[in-house]
């Protein structure tokens, strides 16, 4: 028996990155050719989520083609999937689009902690290898989703302990079965060779809890960390891959199991790319429309340096956010791979830069509770050999620079020499020093706004409104209306050693 699987797709089917359409090992469509080289009757393909949401092509069909089936559902029909798992970022979109993703699918699905208006969208199956074995089957998603998501997305979903019901489908399952597969869109919260606690148990990841405390699963299937993990702890199987589809898991299961990572190093399959490329044509047309141009350098060079100096293009968000909510105060993170602006901006700028569907909350902060959420975006850096660099939690197991923010319509020194809770050292509006009882507005991206990244004391202050509209669009309408981008430098933020 053989087990392919791919996670974290994040709707790369192209064999290239968007930001300047060179080829690299990645795209579904390559993993297609793989698939097909290594499928036989004896063969399950499974997907682990976060399908609907990333690359620009998804972008453009759900904000320009929403009425046409979406591109991944047709090609994942093409190779012909087994088995699928939703994701945390496949309710992005509202469920709309995620029920009629899994409606237009020929996969089933096994997501067995979700409910939708009181009915589980998944269940676990019994599948029988050609050597007369039997195989049981599940998936699970992190339950941590309410605490990302808008509500409006998930209103009719429930969300069940991804450990508990794992306990259960296990429990279920043992007396059936030969091999237990359980596949989680979730990853580890310790390191997977010392135990070593990773992260804050806040349940988003509990991979290792599942090692650890539930006896008779054979394979674990994982995701959303993008790591690229395969190995064995203690009696169970482990993998995780790459994201945009630039790996794929693969589980031998003869006298022993045995598991590997593929890369995405083929030929693109051309007949599967046939199916989508209206959409792709579309969408390339729509990335290069010029919308205005810069005289201010926009381009990210260094993602490092853009971070400790805040970069301009921090300035030019936080001042589009600021005009369009009249806050304060606005805050932003330079996201993974950022690319920046050209000089003639176009919607590849845009969606190379600001990468996510996030919409932005207008929230009442006082000063109290400014300097603990600066102190908290101040843990992402440490001295390491007398010089700054990027605090290790930010890297591993997960890359989190998008944890990383930095705030305008304030001053601010971050000394990282201090100890964690005390770097703010400096902290002044409009020249003044900020008092615990100030009170300001302030406007972030909605995954902040509900706490996402662990921002309790974000999570916990009061709406004042809500910007419904995607920042891709807010930033377009912006360049549209205004045409040339010229400001003077904004250098508020001091970080020292």
């Amino acid at each position: 028996m053989k087990i392919l699987t791919t996670s974290d797709l994040h709707s790369y089917i192209y064999p290239y990155d968007y930001s300047d359409n060179k080829e690299k090992n990645m795209g579904l469509s390559r993993l297609s050719t793989l698939i097909n080289e290594i499928r036989d009757n004896d063969t399950i393909i499974i997907d682990n989520g976060d399908v609907l949401e990333g690359s620009p092509l998804s972008f453009y069909h759900f904000n320009f083609d929403e009425d046409n089936i979406h591109p991944m559902s047709r090609v994942m029909n093409y190779i012909g999937y087994d088995y699928i798992n939703v994701g945390n970022h496949d309710f992005n979109y509202g469920e709309k689009h995620l029920l009629k993703h899994l409606d237009y699918l020929n996969a089933k699905c096994i997501t067995c902690n979700v409910l939708y208006k009181n009915e589980f969208i998944g269940k676990s199956y019994i599948r029988q290898m050609s050597n007369g074995k039997k195989i049981g089957i599940f998936g699970i998603v992190t339950q941590y989703i309410p605490n990302w998501e808008k509500e409006e997305n998930i209103v009719n979903f429930k969300f069940l302990n991804a450990f508990e019901v794992c306990k259960e489908k296990v429990n279920e399952l043992k007396d059936k079965v030969d091999y237990i597969v359980c596949v989680y869109h979730g990853g580890f919260e310790r390191d997977l060779e010392t135990n070593e606690l990773l992260e804050p148990e806040t349940f988003e990841n509990v991979g290792s809890k599942i090692l650890n405390e539930i006896e008779g699963i054979d394979i674990l299937l994982t995701g959303h960390q993008h790591r690229s993990i395969s190995c064995k702890v203690k009696d169970t199987i482990v993998t995780q891959s790459a994201s945009n589809a630039k790996e794929i898991s693969f589980v031998k299961i003869n006298n022993e199991i045995t598991s590997s990572l593929l890369i995405a190093d083929k030929e693109a399959d051309y007949e599967m790319l046939k199916l989508v490329d209206e959409d792709e044509k579309k969408c390339q047309v729509w990335l290069d429309e010029k919308l205005g141009e810069s005289k201010v350098d926009l381009k990210v060079n260094d993602e490092f340096d853009a971070r400790l100096n805040k970069h301009q293009v921090i300035t030019f968000l936080n001042m589009v956010q600021k005009d369009i909510s009249n806050a304060d105060l606005s805050s932003c993170a330079l996201f993974i791979n950022a690319k920046g602006f050209n000089e003639y901006i176009t919607y590849r700028d845009i969606v190379s830069t600001y990468t996510y569907p996030n919409t932005l909350v207008v929230k009442k902060i006082n000063g109290k509770t400014l300097k603990a959420y600066l102190e908290k975006c101040a843990e992402y850096f440490e001295i390491e050999n007398d010089e700054i660099v990027v605090n290790n939690k930010y890297i591993y197991p997960k890359l989190q620079h998008f944890n990383y923010d930095m705030v305008d319509g304030i001053d601010y020194t971050i000394k990282v020499s201090n100890d964690i809770g005390n770097r703010i050292v400096e902290l002044k509006y409009k020249g003044k020093d900020i008092k615990e009882e100030d009170s300001f507005s302030i406007v972030l991206n909605n995954y902040r706004s509900s706490g996402g990244g662990d921002f309790s004391m974000i999570k916990d202050s009061k709406v004042i409104k809500e910007i419904q509209t995607s920042m891709v669009e807010i930033l377009a309408k912006y360049i549209l209306k205004n045409k040339v981008i010229d400001f003077e430098p904004v250098n508020n933020i001091n970080v020292i050693k």
